[in-house]
């Protein structure tokens, strides 16, 4: 007789895990399938994405600051060298020490695991391996993939995606990254500081497209500055592997001659997809959309029974996004209320500075022809950044003309993933930006600027 479930999860990823947790706690009996090849759980963003990528950042950026900023300071460390291997070795480090977490967790929560690819035969039936399993609800938490780009095949070696950009074997001379977006910017910034040449090749005229305007344009500015290259409004058509390097063909986004490039390696980071290959969703009858993206109504697919979450629906690729996916989702099958405020997910670059966003852009704003004040705090007028020698960047504040609700948060700076959580707050409870003008923030600390940028919208910005 085959196993029955209340709900079974495809999917082990932040999306996928959390909504087992949430099942557990809430006394749902539930299984999760997962197919990575390594047979961890995770998913990309513990395995080969967001943690990965964060232990390379923090390492590179210390050994940058070792290799120039120490000696200012009045550390005295001698030469600094690099020792890739043992870099690679503590990321994959903080990997394995994780995922075994997550496991845990699984086991805590009296979540049943199975190895293997799901395949939904039927609604309320899941097979994986000689297993199927009947479950009054399927979850689909599958995440997503590198999105190929036409004439650039990617072999993980000298062409790569994030997941190869994460183990290279030398730092090369020449990076090249297609795509100036978030994985983008932050891979190519962990090997110029470990002493790449980087070229950044864009499709659009700014990198971070999706980003406020003048945050965009600040931080190209500030990315440049630390010695990366951009070649904006451009694409790449073609890639020819040679014995030692690699050609690029690259053309005018608008048309026109085009240009080769050498590097040593290239990275292409243009975007991910939803991954949704092999899981028998038509013949489930379950409905996705030109692009892929499952269709989805509060999580709710075509089908009674069936859900999904993360990066399979639309809306944001973040981890975070489908955590709060998957709690919302799990809630709502166990017949609580569930719900997700998409205007209030922030979005994080892990670079030096690092960049945040939550809410509207001035852009978003101008079209929809909403009126707005704003106000704006450099981090040059912050005592702590002063201090610290980190005075790149601004905070920037956009509320109601009318009402003074705040409608979005834009940071360029240190710590900015940190300091952009006080604004998420103070949005999810509908809350003004005099909420924050007039809260006590501590001295000396960054967050100081925040709360300056908000006096600014009702202009009495009191430290510039």
């Amino acid at each position: 007789m085959s196993e029955s479930f209340d709900v079974v999860i495809i999917g082990a990823g932040p999306g996928g895990y959390n909504a087992a947790i949430r099942a557990g706690q809430l006394g749902l009996k539930v299984a999760i399938i997962e197919k990575r090849d390594n047979q961890k759980l995770g998913g990309t963003c513990l395995n080969v994405g967001c943690i990965p990528s964060k232990a390379l950042l923090h390492a590179s950026q210390l050994y940058e600051a070792a290799e120039k900023d120490f000696e200012g300071l009045g550390i005295k460390t001698g030469k600094v060298s690099l020792d890739l291997d043992q870099m690679l070795k503590q990321k994959d480090a903080a990997v394995e020490g994780l995922t075994k977490g997550v496991e845990f967790l699984m086991k805590k929560n009296k979540v049943e695991t199975f190895l293997g690819a799901g395949e939904i035969v039927a609604p309320g039936k899941v097979k994986v391996g000689d297993k199927t399993f009947k479950t009054k609800h399927i979850v689909i938490a599958t995440g997503s993939e590198v999105t190929p780009l036409p004439g650039v095949e990617i072999d993980e070696e000298k062409i790569v995606s994030s997941t190869g950009a994460l183990a290279l074997k030398s730092v090369p001379k020449h990076l090249v990254v297609i795509g100036g977006g978030v994985i983008g910017l932050e891979l190519g910034s962990v090997w110029r500081r470990l002493g790449a040449e980087v070229t950044v090749v864009e499709y659009l005229d700014r990198v971070l497209p999706p980003m406020d305007g003048e945050v965009s344009k600040q931080f190209q500015r500030i990315l440049k500055k630390q010695g990366m290259n951009f070649k904006l409004s451009s694409k790449v058509t073609g890639a020819e592997k040679l014995k030692t390097k690699v050609k690029l063909s690259i053309e005018p986004a608008a048309g026109g001659d085009a240009e080769t490039m050498d590097c040593d390696a290239v990275l292409v980071a243009i975007g991910r997809r939803p991954h949704t290959d092999g899981l028998g969703l038509e013949a489930a009858g379950v409905k996705t959309d030109k692009r892929g993206f499952i269709e989805t109504d509060h999580f709710k697919t075509s089908v009674d029974g069936i859900w999904a979450v993360g990066d399979v629906t639309h809306g944001p690729m973040l981890a975070h996004k489908a955590e709060e996916d998957a709690v919302a989702c799990i809630e709502l099958i166990a017949g609580k209320p569930g719900h997700v405020n998409y205007e209030t997910v922030p979005n994080i670059v892990y670079t030096y500075p690092e960049v945040a966003s939550v809410g509207k852009t001035e852009e978003e704003l101008k079209e929809a022809g909403v009126q707005y004040k704003t106000g704006k705090f450099l981090f040059a007028a912050n005592s702590r950044a002063k201090t610290n020698h980190e005075t790149d960047g601004f905070v920037k504040i956009l509320a109601d003309a009318e009402t003074d609700k705040l409608l979005g948060c834009h940071i360029v700076g240190v710590e900015a993933g940190e300091l952009i959580q006080e604004t998420v707050s103070v949005m999810e409870f509908g809350g003004a930006s005099e909420d924050i003008a007039r809260t006590c923030h501590g001295h000396p600390t960054r967050s100081e600027a925040v709360r300056q940028a908000a006096m600014g919208v009702e202009g009495w910005t009191m430290q510039s």
